[in-house]
C-alpha cells in the first residue's frame, strides 16, 4: 500500500514536471489556492460590476448602453429627433449612425459599412481607426464616463448620442460603446460620491424650469422616455458654433447656456419647434446675443463668457453664406440638408412636437 503511494506521488510530479517543460499550467488539485478576482482593493461583497473598478482617467471601457446612468434630468428632445432623421433619413454616403458610434468611442468616422450592417455589431462596418489606434486626438470626441460605488457608469457626456443609438432598432440597450473614463470614484461611498459628483460638476441636477432635481430623481438609463424635454437645450445645440464652441471641457456646457437664455433673456425664447425659419430667426437672435456679451461676462453656474466658449464674432467671423450658419440654414431638399432640417422633418413624419 505506501508502495503504491509513492508510486502515485511519482507519477503525478512526471506529469507536472512533463506539463511545465511544454508550457502548459497543471491543473490545480481540488481546494488548491487558485487567481482570485482584482477587486483593487474594494470590499468584495459590495462589488456590483467588477469589470469596470480598476478602469482610472483616461481609460476606455466597452460598456452595454443600457449600463449606463445618466447624469441630467433633460434632453434636448429636438436634438436626438435630428439625430434620428439623420439615421433615418440621411442622404450620407455611409450611415451617420456608424459615424457617431465610432465618434463616441474614439475611433473617429466611419469609412464603410456594409449593406446589412447593425450598431449591435461593429464587425459589419469600419471605422477610420481600429481600438488601440486611438490617438489624443480621436479621444479628446470621445464621450465620457465616470466610475460609479461598486463599479457603476456614470455618464458625463455623451446622453444626446447613446439616447439616439438606443432608439434604433439595431441598436438598443444591449449594443455596446466604448467610452473615455473621466475619473474613478468607485471607493466612495453613495453619499459621498454624490457630493463629489456635484462638487466637480459631473452632473446637472436642474429640470426644465430651472428647480432643483434630487439626485435619486435622475433617470435609471438612457432613452428618450426617460428624461423631460429641455426645449433651450436644443436652442442652444443648433447654436453650436455660430455663437459658441465646445471642446468638451466643461460638461453640460449646452445647459449652461440654456439656462442663461431662460433666466437673463426670457424674450428671445418664443419660437416655434415645428418650423424652420422659426428656429432659424431664434438661433441668430441668440447666437448674436451671446457674442455681443462683454469680455468676462458672468453667464451662468460662474461661468464666464470666455469659458463657455463663446465667439468673439458671429458665425464665428464667417459671413452667413458660410460657416455653420450656412450649413445650419440648408433646407431638406438640399443633398446636405441642416440640422434644423433632418429634425423638423423626422418630426412632421411621426407627428411629433
Amino acid at each position: 500500500m505506501k508502495l503504491r503511494r509513492v508510486s502515485t506521488a511519482i507519477a503525478g510530479l512526471v506529469v507536472t514536471l512533463g506539463l511545465a517543460l511544454q508550457g502548459v499550467a497543471a491543473p490545480a488539485a481540488p481546494g488548491a489556492p487558485g487567481l482570485k478576482p482584482d477587486f483593487c482593493g474594494h470590499d468584495q461583497g459590495k462589488v456590483a460590476v467588477q469589470d469596470y473598478l480598476c478602469a482610472q482617467a483616461g481609460d476606455i471601457v466597452d460598456v452595454r448602453i443600457g449600463d449606463v446612468h445618466p447624469t441630467q434630468p433633460s434632453l434636448g428632445y429636438d436634438e436626438v429627433y435630428y439625430k434620428l432623421g439623420r439615421y433615418t433619413l440621411g442622404k450620407d454616403k455611409v450611415n451617420k449612425k456608424f459615424a457617431d458610434w465610432c465618434e463616441a468611442s474614439g475611433l473617429l468616422d466611419a469609412t464603410a459599412a456594409q449593406p446589412n450592417a447593425r450598431l449591435d455589431d461593429p464587425s459589419t462596418f469600419t471605422c477610420e481607426l481600429q481600438p488601440g489606434q486611438e490617438t489624443a486626438e480621436s479621444k479628446a470626441l470621445m464621450k465620457t464616463v465616470v466610475i460609479g460605488p461598486g463599479g457603476s457608469l456614470w455618464l458625463t457626456d455623451g446622453h444626446h448620442t447613446l439616447t439616439s443609438l438606443s432608439e434604433m432598432a439595431d441598436g438598443g440597450p444591449d449594443a455596446h460603446i466604448r467610452l473615455l473614463v473621466t475619473g474613478n470614484l468607485s471607493s466612495y461611498p453613495t453619499s459621498k460620491f454624490r457630493d463629489e459628483m456635484v462638487a466637480r460638476k459631473w452632473v446637472w441636477l436642474k429640470d426644465v424650469n430651472g428647480n432643483d432635481v434630487n439626485f435619486n430623481k435622475l433617470p435609471k438609463s438612457v432613452g428618450l422616455a426617460n428624461f423631460a424635454n429641455d426645449k433651450y437645450r436644443s436652442l442652444m445645440y443648433f447654436s453650436r458654433d455660430i455663437g459658441y464652441s465646445t471642446d468638451g471641457a466643461i460638461p453640460f456646457q449646452e445647459f449652461y447656456w440654456g439656462a442663461w437664455l431662460r433666466e437673463s433673456h426670457p424674450e428671445l425664447a418664443n419660437w416655434d419647434n415645428n418650423d424652420s425659419a422659426s428656429y432659424l430667426n431664434a438661433v441668430e437672435k441668440v447666437t448674436r446675443t451671446q457674442v455681443a456679451l462683454p469680455a468676462g461676462a458672468q453667464v451662468y453656474g460662474g461661468f464666464t463668457r470666455e469659458q463657455l466658449g463663446t465667439y468673439t464674432q458671429w458665425n464665428n467671423g464667417k459671413p452667413a453664406t458660410g460657416g455653420e450658419w450656412a450649413k445650419l440654414s440648408k433646407p431638406y431638399a438640399d443633398a446636405k440638408p441642416g440640422k434644423i432640417a433632418y429634425a423638423m422633418e423626422y418630426k412632421a413624419l411621426h407627428g411629433l412636437d
